[in-house]
């Protein structure tokens, strides 16, 4: 499903907008915006649900307890009252409904941004090589690799395959020769041929795990050394890999620190992910009571989350495309919590906010009037 909506949705969008601007990082930008808009009403509803959850959750938690004690030997009549609280302030779980449906769209949008054009495409083939004795009683069961989308042009891209005839298991000293195609059989190299400098697409072989078991050479002919397990990988490079856009070097680039050198771009990208993800959560809790736990949870995960990525191997075009989401999300945030709450949740919010007010104000006046336990009210 993955693999449909990116080929069949965000592709042509991702085409048209470096039709109008040609410019790839704008194209992410336009991207970005256009999904999130597209996907605006189902994550207003998880962003609703969570704010109502926060303000409902100690009432239904305590009106919950109160219900199990009261109906303790009546659970038709238990479930009955648990329905109406459910009824009367919602399901925790209704946030979730709208979060799985967009689900697929974000994962699609994830990995058509980790591809081709704006990323080196690998191609990762798991072989079992096995003794000579031993091949012949394998039935050959053919290979064939999931389908990517190359770029071969700005707006021009094929669907390619690889593919290994006799399967992933070999006979040392055997011989394969691992076929890149398109879905209708044509040959990679022969769709490079009416492309300018087809080399600069041509993949890169390599061993990732058991170079002592094959050897691969740049055709992508395999040939079997000894028994074990191996991976061969092919990378056909990207079209806007090595593209700037603003302050980032190329958008194929992957890694804060790399080749004994820090990438500042990634590492600004990293950042501005964090703090956009930070202003979310800090929006997210305007207008509600103080939240100690909460409080040091927003301050805590953005901290965990950005370092992960700082070190997590995801091309700079996949980290802007983050960057502007969580802006976005943001937006979204600030708008939604300005919205009325139903007329039984303001009523709890402002129980909520008097509560959190007036032991404080307790506090503040019992401060001023300290005086030794043993002294009169009225002094000597």
């Amino acid at each position: 499903m993955i693999g449909y909506i990116s080929d069949n949705l965000l592709i042509p969008i991702l085409d048209f907008f470096y039709g109008l601007v040609p410019s790839y990082g704008l194209a992410i930008v336009a991207l970005t915006i256009v999904i999130r808009v597209a996907l605006y009403p189902l994550s207003a509803g998880s962003i609703r649900s969570a704010r109502r959850m926060r303000i409902a959750q100690p009432v239904i938690q305590k009106r919950q307890a109160e219900i199990k004690s009261r109906y303790a030997n009546n659970l038709q009549k238990q479930q009955e009252e648990l329905g109406k609280v459910m009824k009367e302030f919602g399901s925790p779980l209704a946030g979730c409904l709208p979060l799985l449906v967009q689900m697929p769209i974000l994962f699609a949008l994830f990995a058509t941004l980790r591809g081709s054009p704006f990323a080196d495409v690998p191609y990762t083939i798991n072989l079992k090589v096995l003794p000579a004795d031993q091949i012949a009683a394998v039935e050959p069961k053919p290979f064939n690799s999931a389908s990517h989308s190359i770029f071969i042009a700005e707006t021009d891209h094929v669907p390619v395959i690889a593919s290994l005839p006799r399967g992933t298991k070999l006979g040392v000293g055997d011989s394969a020769t691992v076929n890149l195609h398109t879905k209708d059989g044509r040959g990679f190299d022969d769709v490079l041929t009416a492309v300018d400098n087809p080399s600069r697409f041509a993949p890169n072989w390599s061993i990732t795990k058991g170079d002592d078991v094959v050897s691969v050479s740049d055709d992508g002919t395999i040939t079997a050394l000894a028994a074990g397990d191996a991976t061969v990988e092919a990378k056909i490079p990207g079209l806007a890999a090595r593209s700037g856009f603003l302050f980032i070097k190329a958008l194929g680039q992957v890694g804060f620190y790399a080749d004994g050198d820090i990438n500042w771009d990634i590492a600004i990208l990293v950042g501005g992910f964090g703090l956009t993800l930070f202003l979310s959560q800090l929006l997210s809790g305007m207008g509600m009571p103080a939240n100690p736990q909460q409080a040091t949870a927003n301050k805590i995960t953005p901290v965990m989350i950005t370092g992960m990525f700082l070190f997590f191997p995801l091309p700079a075009g996949v980290l802007l495309y983050m960057v502007i989401a969580n802006i976005f999300q943001a937006l979204q945030t600030f708008l939604l919590t300005r919205e009325a709450l139903p007329d039984n949740l303001q009523k709890i919010l402002d129980q909520q906010m008097t509560q959190q007010t007036v032991p404080a104000t307790a506090t503040s006046a019992g401060a001023g009037d300290a005086r030794l336990p043993f002294e009169p009210k009225g002094g000597k």
